[in-house]
């Protein structure tokens, strides 16, 4: 009988298979351990490994905490590999080629519009399917953040109140407050996303 991990591994999303990969190489890099990392991240040994190899999907909770126990910001999982180098790099970020990082089983994606990783503005647009949320982890960040629904539903929730936003709407958060998304309509909701000082 074939094992199932193989399976799992042959089937896997190239998106988890290249974020796991990157966690994989930046941990070896920073000489940390699986099992430092598990604890710093407060999952399993295993649960890790899955990630590493591309065969579990990866919440934006639990990599924002990966991303702080390995020094780094959220962004730079966001770094495609072998990116082509030309005179508009630094300045534009074409539409079909924007750094994206789909987030399975929650019917979220996130896409990165900043064509800079560095300095202290990152623009990032997130696809919300029907249904689809930002996850059982609540985000938080320590820079200031704010969104602008450009289009859909968004059920937002801030600490205990929760707000009902239509397209055209807007918001700003502080970098303290804990947070969910939510689409609850039948439509995918894009929201535009301004954050600043995005260390974790």
């Amino acid at each position: 009988m074939p094992d199932e991990s193989v399976n799992k591994a042959a089937n896997a999303d190239p998106d988890d298979l290249r974020l796991g990969r990157q966690i994989r190489d930046l941990r070896k890099a920073k000489r940390i351990t699986l099992a430092s990392l598990a604890k710093e991240v407060n999952k399993s040994v295993g649960y890790l490994s899955q990630v590493e190899r591309g065969v579990s999907s990866l919440p934006i909770g639990v990599l924002q905490a990966i991303s702080h126990a390995l020094g780094v910001r959220v962004s730079w999982f966001f770094q495609p590999e072998g990116s082509a180098e030309n005179g508009e790099h630094d300045y534009i970020v074409r539409a079909d080629h924007r750094r994206a990082m789909a987030f399975s089983g929650i019917g979220a994606r996130e896409e990165l519009l900043s064509p800079r990783l560095s300095g202290q503005l990152l623009l990032i647009m997130t696809r919300l399917e029907p249904g689809g949320g930002g996850g059982e982890v609540p985000r938080q960040r320590n820079g200031e953040e704010a969104g602008y629904v450009e289009a859909g539903t968004l059920e937002l929730t801030i600490g205990e109140q929760t707000f009902v936003l239509e397209t055209g709407d807007s918001f700003s958060l502080s970098g303290d407050t804990p947070h969910w998304i939510y689409n609850p309509g039948d439509t995918e909701t894009r929201v535009i996303w301004v954050m600043t000082g995005v260390e974790y």
